[in-house]
């Protein structure tokens, strides 16, 4: 816990200074360009009649407004950056359906924006609730194990996506364990399915709002969601050995065709967490690890974003002012009425954030599968040699070679 809020404190220094040292360098880009144009409109009939004092006018007054503007304060700057970002904040925003508002103790507003992972619909709500609200902070339903799909463009996705290879199976295996690998590949196999089905790459809505957050002056992003590792480690400790056995049937024989209708169909309810909560539906514990633990934990994420925004100070002795911020959350629909129940509650996320050592069912299931795995391998190796050596001693060169040496006699 106290490393999770000494990194978040960190990370939030080290982009205001990044925000400080920006503005004065936008608000000069802004002014040169709003002058530049107001003269232009201004110095027009004149430059008809003597274009040439008409353009030294002007850089000489472009000149004395650039000197103007560096004798602005980075505090000051930020300032007017941000009454302009405020102008431009909608007071009553026409927002989507699918978005939730949620405002915290402190009267900071939170936009949960509920979407479905494969839907273009959900892009555009996305998009739109950034513009109309300009947030200060935009939190996705993304860990940093799963940080990549914001900067891969979509044909390297879906191409991703649909190829899952031996691979890809060592370094879940390697990144979780054998258990967890293997059941991360399982839920892979899922998103493959329908990413394959529909021909759409998975997190669409994320690399929107990674887009629209960059647009946005001052807005902050973060991963809200809980790192992957401990989830799938906490789901696999939840199930004993036949439900292990069972779910990864159920993954396994996973076909049914999909169509972008039924991705729209369940627009209040993701496709995907469906599909997981219809398979899972059996294990009581697997639902609570992969969903309810995960609605606490963006709960908390969310909640710690929405802290109210210290105003830069023009010196030591200026009374220090703060006001609330305003939060755009991207998540998936399964997960917006988990958040909601928790909005008020006082959450400690260290329980959910601790793995539980591995139990005497999982460790007899991981020697099994390593046992088959070598045997298998040792099985591949012992008749792929046998069919070799019969193959050599069947080419007539050997043939020949082995009658030679018969007919060789030992000489007395």
């Amino acid at each position: 816990m106290i490393k999770i809020r000494l990194l978040m404190s960190v990370n939030n220094q080290i982009e205001w200074l990044s925000d400080l040292l920006s503005a004065k360098q936008c608000l000069f880009g802004l002014v040169k360009l709003n002058y530049t144009s107001v003269m232009q409109e201004e110095q027009q009939p004149e430059a008809a009649a003597d274009p040439m004092s008409s353009s030294d006018a002007l850089e000489d007054d472009q000149k004395e407004t650039s000197d103007a503007s560096r004798n602005i304060s980075d505090a000051d700057a930020f300032k007017i950056l941000l009454e302009m970002k405020m102008e431009k904040r909608q007071k009553k925003p026409n927002l989507p359906s699918t978005v939730t508002e949620l405002v915290t103790e402190e009267g900071s507003k939170v936009f949960v924006v509920g979407t479905a992972h494969f839907s273009d619909s959900s892009k555009r709500d996305v998009v739109k609730t950034i513009q109309e609200v300009q947030p200060d902070v935009v939190v996705v339903e993304l860990c940093q194990y799963r940080v990549s799909m914001l900067k891969m463009d979509e044909k390297t996705l879906l191409k991703e996506a649909k190829e899952i290879n031996l691979e890809k199976l060592q370094q879940a295996i390697k990144q979780n364990g054998v258990m967890s690998g293997l059941m991360q590949m399982l839920l892979l196999k899922v998103s493959a399915h329908i990413t394959e089905q529909l021909g759409m790459a998975p997190g669409g809505e994320f690399r929107e709002a990674f887009k629209e957050a960059g647009k946005v002056p001052f807005c902050k992003f973060h991963l809200g969601d809980r790192p992957i590792p401990v989830t799938f480690k906490r789901a696999i400790a939840a199930l004993s050995f036949w439900q292990k056995v069972k779910l990864a049937w159920g993954l396994c024989f996973l076909s049914d065709p999909i169509s972008k209708d039924d991705v729209e169909k369940c627009k209040q309810k993701d496709l995907l967490e469906q599909m997981m909560a219809e398979m899972i539906g059996e294990f009581p514990d697997l639902h609570r690890t992969i969903v309810s633990e995960r609605d606490i934990y963006l709960t908390y994420m969310l909640k710690q974003a929405a802290k109210r925004i210290e105003l830069p100070r023009a010196s030591e002795t200026e009374p220090r002012k703060c006001i609330p911020s305003v939060v755009v959350g991207v998540v998936g629909m399964g997960h917006v009425p988990g958040i909601e129940k928790n909005w008020n509650t006082d959450l400690n996320i260290q329980e959910i954030m601790s793995v539980p050592p591995p139990s005497t069912s999982s460790k007899v299931l991981r020697f099994v599968i390593k046992a088959t795995v070598f045997g298998l391998m040792g099985y591949g190796c012992y008749r792929v040699g046998q069919r070799t050596v019969q193959f050599i001693l069947s080419m007539s060169t050997t043939q020949n070679c082995l009658q030679r040496l018969t007919e060789i006699r030992p000489r007395h």
